[in-house]
């Protein structure tokens, strides 16, 4: 996954499309034990990041399809060698892109910079997706995110990835 994922995040940077790394694939970047076959990341739903998904696509010689509903926010991204990502523009249990956004980390993998969404917010989606999936790993995510306090606190974690929300911001 992790070569997928270098690929993804190089992508996302190619098209300037801003998005967080949401589900299984950011908890187990960030320690816990859970498995998945696709990534999902949440993302400002506008005409311009429609676009900036196209170009996305384009970049990873992959399809853009709109599956299962209708109404559904989500925009899946599919190539034949199995690559999947998600985007979404809404989740369960997030109130905004931008909270999440500002709770993320960033963990670098090569030259690729991912924003991750923390534990909590993971946590908080799947408790509210209330997919029985989601439920089966809200346990797991639970503990790692116990964990990773209590060696935070002890002062026993490694150096604190960057925060998302933490980038300089021009002045107006």
């Amino acid at each position: 996954a992790a070569p997928f994922l270098v690929e993804v995040g190089r992508a996302l940077k190619a098209v300037s499309l801003e998005a967080v790394l949401i589900g299984n694939a950011g908890a187990a970047l960030q320690g816990a034990p859970v498995t998945t076959v696709d990534f999902d990341f949440l993302f400002r739903r506008t005409p311009r990041n429609l676009q900036k998904l196209k170009q996305f696509a384009t970049r990873l010689g992959a399809t853009v399809l709109r599956p299962y509903y209708p109404v559904s926010d989500m925009f899946r991204v599919v190539r034949d060698d199995g690559l999947q990502v998600d985007f979404m523009g809404t989740v369960h249990g997030i109130r905004s892109f931008e909270g999440v956004r500002t709770r993320a980390s960033i963990v670098e993998l090569e030259d690729a910079a991912i924003a991750v969404a923390s534990l909590g917010d993971i946590i908080r989606s799947k408790r509210a997706a209330g997919r029985p999936r989601d439920l089966a790993v809200v346990e797991v995510l639970e503990k790692t995110d116990g964990q990773a306090k209590a060696e935070a606190a002890n002062g026993h974690a490694p150096a604190a990835p960057r925060r998302a929300g933490a980038r300089k911001r021009p002045r107006a």
